[in-house]
């Protein structure tokens, strides 16, 4: 695996995030190639720099190779005064030596003479050489020389991981290289139009693959053709979908459960049976897979790792819930507190189908106010369209006890902005069960031919992100219809539905359902027709609206999106009220499907330690400010408390 990136890069801390927790896991089969140009955006790098890195690399087990000088620099040193030249540019600083590059020969020869007085046998040296020469010499870096590039690759171990240090010029053999504000740069057409004959390129020829090179355009086409990287094929591959077992719910009659405690029963008892979905499905956590109820599917499937070792607390009979034996062929990546790893490695794991031919089931589990920790990593991991389920647990205001720093507000709204992933919220176990076994599937969906209902992203799948929480619920005793299993996945369904002609709808998101069940009822007394929408998904709802709203603009004028079903039955001056521990913004915007009036329930502010009760009063969330919400939603009828 090789990855190429630029010096100023390294100055970002999940890179060293990466290299412990590389160090950890025995990485050998890795190459990164730094671009070291020695500038940023902004300024140029500091000089002390490479030392630095080559010991922090060294520190963690990397072979550190420097690619430095090219075959004429190297060749230059063997000459007489050569050896003077060579500790001048290893002491040259970095600002001197882009202002030289910028400011081309004449500036070189007059720098070199000043500096290298006392070396005469130097000074004969650099008069052997034209100023554009003298320029092209003191600019002739490793990264730049193919021949050097080569024989660096070719030296490395393959026992360990490499880093490749290789000098370059940023902007070589363009007007402003070397030039500390060349990052934005841009040629103007006289400068395009030089470039383009010192390359012998021809007006129109811009883009041809062998335009300007004198070679044998037929040899050059076989030898690209016939290149090992060419002859395989496709970089890209494929893999059969993963059959996926039906997932019952855990919960037994209606004793209390949390859904974080649901999703850790209904993955152990996955863990149990021989079946591919077991055998596919990893599970990865930064540091905190006991305490988001990974803890039975590790002790069924064991922790990950290239060395075979049992757990010591077992071998000597100590008392420990915990059966951590590590092996091989062990489905679970134990990570350290590094959320921005977690996301780098659900990327690589959810991307096995592509780069190795190999599907797996990847499910990441995280506190939920740390997905803001790693959140640049998850970007990109869906971007790259990576496939993973991740469980943020626990969320919102509802951890009371442990005051605000793990307490999450955002989330929701990172759910429904995030492309690429399908984001659920919800507040029963059985209503996790269904959201799992579909998301199992979902994310192994590329492209598929579904009906004409669903949307375009439902057609081309994607990774799934459920939001749970450490609250044990009292499970409703039911059986769920295919009308009602199929609303979970839609994003919403009506617990009770509104009678014609309904004047109030309370619609509630996770945790909240048991103040959202106890207002309604006593809503009922006075207002009888008065519905109770659970939603699951905020994400999904919002995103079927806009598509059909899309749909109805290029003239689908009969386009419905399922939530507009859903609110039909509501008279148009019907007030809404929602609620969530999350921020309003998640729900608020249902009001505008009909235009109906809403007051939108939620979190805006920082949390802090104290009872759930406490905590939802507070922050007018909890049954209370639920029937005053009410109140202010039909200002002209009374409503009891």
């Amino acid at each position: 695996m090789i990855a190429l990136m630029g010096d100023a890069e390294l100055d970002e801390g999940n890179i060293y995030e990466a290299l412990l927790e590389g160090w950890k896991h025995d990485l050998k089969n890795c190459w990164w190639v730094v671009d070291y140009n020695r500038q940023s955006l902004d300024a140029v790098i500091s000089d002390p720099l490479f030392p630095k890195l080559e010991n922090i690399f060294s520190n963690f087990g990397w072979q550190v190779i420097a690619i430095k000088y090219g075959k004429h620099l190297e060749k230059a040193f063997q000459q007489p005064g050569g050896s003077a030249l060579h500790d001048w540019i290893d002491n040259c600083p970095n600002t001197l030596y882009s202002a030289l590059t910028f400011a081309g020969g004449a500036a070189w020869r007059e720098h070199l003479k000043q500096d290298l007085e006392a070396s005469p046998a130097t000074l004969a040296l650099i008069e052997t050489y034209t100023d554009d020469d003298l320029a092209g010499l003191m600019t002739d870096l490793g990264g730049h020389c193919m021949e050097t590039c080569l024989e660096a690759f070719n030296s490395a171990p393959d026992d360990r991981p490499v880093c490749f240090v290789a000098y370059t010029v940023k902007g070589k053999g363009l007007p402003f290289a070397g030039h500390k504000d060349n990052h934005s740069g841009l040629m103007n057409t006289a400068q395009m139009n030089e470039l383009k004959a010192a390359h012998h390129i021809g007006e129109g020829e811009e883009w041809e693959p062998f335009s300007g090179l004198e070679s044998d355009v037929p040899e050059l086409r076989t030898l690209i053709d016939t290149a090992p990287f060419n002859v395989k094929g496709r970089r890209l591959l494929n893999s059969p979908q993963i059959p996926i077992e039906p997932i019952a719910s855990p919960a037994q009659g209606a004793a209390p459960l949390s859904t974080q405690e649901g999703f850790g029963k209904i993955l152990s008892e996955i863990a149990r049976h021989d079946t591919a979905m077991a055998s596919r499905i990893v599970t990865t956590s930064p540091d905190v897979t006991v305490s988001t109820n990974l803890g039975g599917w590790v002790n069924r499937r064991a922790v990950f790792s290239k060395k075979a070792e049992e757990d010591v607390f077992q071998t000597l009979k100590l008392m420990s819930a915990q059966r951590w034996n590590s092996r091989p062929s062990g489905q679970h990546i134990e990570l350290g507190i590094a959320e921005n790893n977690l996301f780098i490695l659900l990327a690589a794991l959810g991307l096995s189908h592509k780069l190795f031919g190999e599907r797996l089931l990847p499910v990441g589990t995280l506190y939920d106010p740390f997905i803001q920790r790693g959140l640049d990593a998850l970007n990109y991991a869906c971007y790259q369209d990576a496939r993973f389920i991740l469980a943020a647990t626990p969320s919102g205001i509802t951890l009371a006890p442990e005051g605000g720093p793990h307490q999450s507000i955002s989330t929701p709204l990172i759910g429904m902005a995030q492309d690429g992933l399908a984001a659920f919220e919800p507040s029963f176990v059985d209503e996790l069960a269904v959201i799992m076994e579909w998301a199992f599937n979902y994310i192994q969906r590329e492209n598929e031919d579904i009906s004409d209902d669903d949307w375009l992203r439902d057609k081309s799948g994607g990774s799934v992100y459920l939001r749970l929480s450490t609250r044990s619920l009292d499970q409703p005793v039911r059986e769920l219809n295919e009308v009602t299993r199929n609303g979970i996945i839609a994003g919403a369904y009506w617990l009770r539905p509104p009678m014609p002609g309904a004047q109030l709808a309370l619609a509630y998101t996770g945790v909240v359902a048991p103040e959202a069940a106890s207002a309604i009822g006593k809503l009922l007394n006075h207002n009888p027709g008065a519905g109770l929408l659970a939603i699951t998904s905020a994400d999904r709802l919002n995103a079927g609206w806009k598509a059909a709203q899309t749909a109805r603009q290029h003239g689908h004028i009969h386009a419905q999106s399922y939530i507009e079903e859903l609110l039909s039955p509501l008279p148009r001056d019907a007030g809404l009220v929602t609620v969530i521990d999350g921020h309003p913004t998640t729900l608020s915007w249902l009001g505008s499907v009909h235009g109906h009036k809403v007051q939108a329930l939620g979190v805006e502010h920082f949390g802090q330690t104290g009872t759930i009760d406490d905590l939802y009063e507070t922050y007018r969330i909890g049954e209370n400010a639920i029937l005053e919400a009410c109140k202010a939603a039909l200002p002209h009828r009374r409503i009891m408390r």
